[in-house]
């Protein structure tokens, strides 16, 4: 038997359907033929263990205790998806090969691996790749099986990056919610690597406009006039040199009003010179395809779509309509061989976005540009349509757009280059200097596929004269202008996403932001719509509108940590390491002592400023953390008997069972089995004849399934 591990139930239907023979469901998996056998994780079905599983006594929060650094490290299986777990040991032990088909990231690839290292899997294990679920891509790519060796490098980076986010927030938050509550302060104070310093940018952007002093700035223009004919007028800006460096800030703009208006009595009337006459046509090469950030940025921009939002209609493009490629990808580039598909992909994205067929057959589909480029794609490429030509149902607005954003960046490929008019011209009058600038689009090209907000639209400025060097002109109407200085404005998800990709920008450390231009980055390209999320849902950021603001909670955590922990200088250098050992050029086990030095350095002060005595733990001592936001759990009893609840409810619903409960019947209605036919998960009902479960998915699907001791039994 070969069996295939996918990352989610829609995958593996996915590499059914492409599999030869007839489909047979199975419980937890999709046999295929007489050979081939496929199965599914839900997510991660292991997660790593709670401190207490090393130790007892860091069952309870006490800042005595701390550090917490496991010896060997371990994971338990994750009490909602026991099922599947006991599905895939059964199917592994029957296996003579293995196919990996995790999904091609960091941490699709650790997903599967641990459970292959849980399960003691000692065979050679292939790895399959899958960009697109179309049957002709998933055909394709279970033709060019590799060798899962070839990315073990790739799973130990993923490996360290949990073990390393673990330490790290068990530790400082412990430490800090401990710190607050000999305060008086209520409520766990959550720290984690990357949350942290993202909160960081907000709080201070927010404190920035908050102490933000407007101060008055002046401008002057004035006109010239050619001594041609007929004569030709044009406007000209002042540019203030050294000499007047006493009156500029540090943008250079002119701070005394007195000084301007000498400089307008000294040039109103006098001739002046062309000292520079600079005419050309500048071309614009089409943007590369987007990578999941520039689509959330670029769609945040344009409609106001939240990075969540915007992930999970990629995500519904993908999995249920397969109309668009793998979306967490950050990569920008596309194989040579999608080159030979473009005749079959722009013909689908007319059947799916009619509006863009016009567009779509003005494209010159023999032109090559710089997108298909094998050196620069790795495990995965650019997000872009698929050949399907419809989708699995009607697409929401959300939905819609972003197809229609991803459809309109490929069509860019083959268009020709966008051709700028530029024109400037530089004059000297009394001994001061003044600038005339041109712009506009001579050929639109690619542009004409460009979505511009009304506001953003450019507006072409008024052609100079053709004037050259030594051309004498007439200057007139000195003009003034009285302007305020403007404080930044405040994050939206777009110039957020932004800050978390291109972090170097708010680096200290000049030699740190030089190395971190190329790996910078806070996050990944699939985790930085969930970090923003969670920020939210801890009560550290509000919206405002499309603004993004942090609460007195968030200020106040920030206001109390060490510059260390709330900027992005650390945590970028981890990432720019963690792709080292992605690349193979990086040791993990090194990687995580510095982590736990690190940890050490920071607990340090906390741990001094103790008070004599104080040895008892916050009011929650379970040491059970919430499986959502690792909050402390207390205990609570509902229909089905005990359980553990998050002390955030109900800002958090986690729950987890008691694992002295044999039943764990306290998460039962909500036990992500999937559904037999269409694989959403399975919900437990109560009708007329009893207990029963349904498809979550009704009334879209009706399967329903038998309840065997509060467990989903065979289909109805």
């Amino acid at each position: 038997m070969r069996l295939f591990i996918a990352e989610k139930p829609s995958l593996a239907r996915a590499i059914a359907v492409a599999l030869p023979g007839h489909i047979e469901k199975g419980p937890g998996c999709l046999r295929c033929g007489d050979r081939d056998v496929v199965t599914w994780c839900i997510g991660h079905l292991l997660e790593p263990a709670e401190p207490a599983h090393y130790d007892p006594r860091w069952k309870s929060w006490r800042l005595h205790d701390l550090p917490i650094f496991p010896e060997q490290w371990a994971v338990l299986p994750k009490d909602n998806v026991r099922n599947q777990l006991s599905v895939l040991e059964s199917l592994v032990g029957q296996a003579e090969s293995i196919v990996h088909a995790g999904d091609p990231d960091r941490e699709g690839q650790l997903l599967v691996d641990e459970v292959l290292r849980y399960c003691r899997v000692r065979m050679p294990v292939e790895r399959l790749l899958i960009q697109d679920l179309t049957p002709t891509a998933v055909a394709r790519a279970l033709s060019q099986l590799r060798d899962n060796r070839e990315f073990r490098r790739l799973s130990h980076s993923a490996l360290a990056r949990q073990r390393a986010d673990w330490l790290y927030g068990i530790n400082l938050t412990r430490a800090y919610t401990l710190r607050y509550q000999q305060q008086g302060q209520q409520g766990v104070y959550s720290v984690g690597r990357v949350q942290t310093p993202v909160l960081g940018l907000v709080v201070e952007r927010d404190q920035t406009i908050a102490h933000f002093d407007p101060k008055p700035f002046y401008t002057l223009t004035i006109d010239g006039t050619s001594r041609s004919e007929p004569p030709e007028t044009f406007t000209a800006r002042w540019r203030p040199g050294e000499a007047f460096r006493h009156a500029m800030d540090e943008e250079d703009r002119v701070l005394d009003r007195s000084v301007v208006e000498q400089v307008a009595s000294d040039v109103d009337g006098q001739p002046g010179t062309i000292t520079l006459a600079r005419f050309r046509e500048r071309n614009e090469a089409p943007p590369l395809p987007l990578s999941l950030s520039a689509l959330q940025i670029e769609a945040g921009r344009l409609y106001g779509l939240g990075a969540k939002a915007v992930l999970d209609a990629a995500q519904s493009l993908y999995e249920k309509h397969q109309l668009i490629t793998y979306p967490r990808s950050d990569c920008r580039y596309l194989p040579e061989e999608h080159f030979g598909q473009r005749h079959a992909v722009v013909e689908a994205l007319q059947s799916v976005a009619p509006g863009l067929s016009q567009l779509a057959q003005q494209a010159d589909l023999k032109r090559h540009s710089r997108a298909w480029d094998d050196g620069k794609v790795d495990a995965h490429h650019a997000i872009i349509p698929t050949s399907r030509k419809r989708p699995a149902g009607n697409l929401s607005r959300p939905e819609m757009r972003i197809y229609e954003l991803i459809s309109r960046y490929y069509l860019m490929q083959f268009f020709p280059d966008a051709i700028h008019r530029e024109g400037r011209l530089e004059l000297t009058v009394a001994d001061h200097h003044f600038r005339a600038t041109e712009t506009g689009v001579l050929d639109a090209g690619w542009k004409i596929l460009e979505i511009r907000r009304k506001e953003q639209e450019e507006k072409p400025s008024r052609p100079l004269p053709r004037l050259e060097v030594g051309d004498a002109v007439d200057c007139s109407s000195p003009r003034i202008k009285d302007r305020m200085t403007q404080p930044p404005s405040h994050f939206t998800d777009s110039t957020l996403l932004s800050a978390m990709t291109h972090i170097a920008r708010f680096v200290a450390d000049a030699e740190l932001r030089k190395t971190l231009r190329e790996t910078d980055g806070l996050g990944t390209e699939a985790t930085r719509a969930g970090i923003i999320e969670t920020l939210f849902k801890r009560d550290y950021l509000i919206r405002d509108g499309r603004h993004i603001k942090s609460t007195k909670k968030g200020q106040d955590l920030i206001g109390a940590l060490p510059e260390a922990v709330s900027r992005p200088d650390m945590t970028a250098v981890w990432e720019a390491t963690l792709e080292q050992i992605r690349q193979g050029e990086g040791d993990p086990r090194a990687f995580l002592a510095s982590i736990e030095n690190q940890i050490s350095e920071l607990l340090s002060p906390i741990r001094s400023h103790q008070p004599a005595g104080t040895t008892s733990a916050p009011a929650e001592q379970t040491g059970v953390h919430c499986p959502t936001c690792r909050a402390p759990m207390r205990e609570r009893t509902g229909k089905f008997g005990r359980f553990w609840a998050c002390t955030r409810f109900p800002q958090c619903k986690g729950t987890r069972p008691f694992e002295d409960d044999g039943d764990h019947q306290d998460g039962a209605d909500q036990a992500p089995v999937p559904c037999p036919a269409c694989f959403s998960p399975l919900v437990r009902r109560h009708g007329k004849k009893g207990w029963f479960w349904g498809c979550s998915n009704f009334p879209a699907c009706r399967q329903t399934v038998s309840d065997v001791d509060g467990k989903p039994g065979r289909p109805q």
